[in-house]
């Protein structure tokens, strides 16, 4: 089954050259005006992953992405046409899970879509301990079915979120620098600021500690980051 695509841009000439882009890749793809029609038609059509342009009007990508992060995991990712680091670091740490500078080259964001969507974990799914399973504590995850679960609750991860995880686990003694898990959870080689890589492994705590886990990842001070016990508070 196609991936459906929601492009989201006040540039009429803009979608056109997505569309035809990701249509030309094998894709559906819905379309969305501003940032009110976007929400509708998210709702509506439940897209794979969202194009979402920041800089349009009144309600603008990052409103957009905050009110989709309210109840969805959706892969976004966002077009600028300012290359600023306070736009890298700000559409990330809300949610967003990646980044193309207009102007752009049609081949390369289809080409960081499809890193998404292979990266993209089923809706739901519940990681089970395959061949390719990686588990510390109560934390699983599977890279071979891109799911993973604390305690046997399906967490809900971006596809940077699992990158992150996914390094820990496949090194679980290792003390990560930063570098290190930007690599580890970036594609393409995108520049992005320790600021961003903070602000994802906050992103992570948060969601274990919401299942009572308190120790997913441990800061190691003037170094950078090693997996904890994923383990359950007493």
């Amino acid at each position: 089954m196609a991936h459906r695509i929601l492009i989201v841009d006040d540039e009429g000439h803009i979608r056109e050259v997505i569309r035809v882009a990701l249509k030309k890749a094998g894709m559906d793809v819905i379309e969305a005006r501003d940032g009110k029609e976007a929400l509708a038609r998210f709702a509506a059509d439940k897209p794979d992953l969202i194009v979402l342009d920041i800089g349009m009007p009144e309600f603008d990508g990052l409103d957009v992405c905050r009110e989709i992060r309210k109840s969805s995991d959706v892969p976004i990712l966002f077009l600028s046409a300012r290359d600023e680091e306070i736009d890298r670091i700000l559409g990330l740490e809300i949610g967003g899970d990646d980044y193309v500078t207009k102007p752009f080259s049609p081949r390369e964001l289809v080409a960081r879509v499809n890193v998404i969507l292979r990266r993209l974990s089923p809706r739901n799914g519940e990681a089970k301990a395959g061949p390719s399973a990686l588990a510390q504590g109560g934390l699983l995850i599977d890279p071979e079915q891109h799911v993973a679960s604390f305690a046997g609750t399906p967490l809900k991860l971006t596809a940077i979120e699992f990158g992150i995880l996914r390094a820990f686990l496949t090194r679980p003694t290792s003390v990560f620098n930063r570098e290190q898990l930007m690599r580890a959870a970036y594609q393409l080689n995108i520049q992005v600021s320790d600021r961003t890589i903070d602000s994802h492994i906050r992103n992570i705590r948060a969601k274990l500690a919401a299942l009572n886990c308190e120790n997913v990842i441990e800061t190691i001070h003037g170094v950078g980051f090693k997996l904890g016990r994923c383990e359950k508070e007493a």
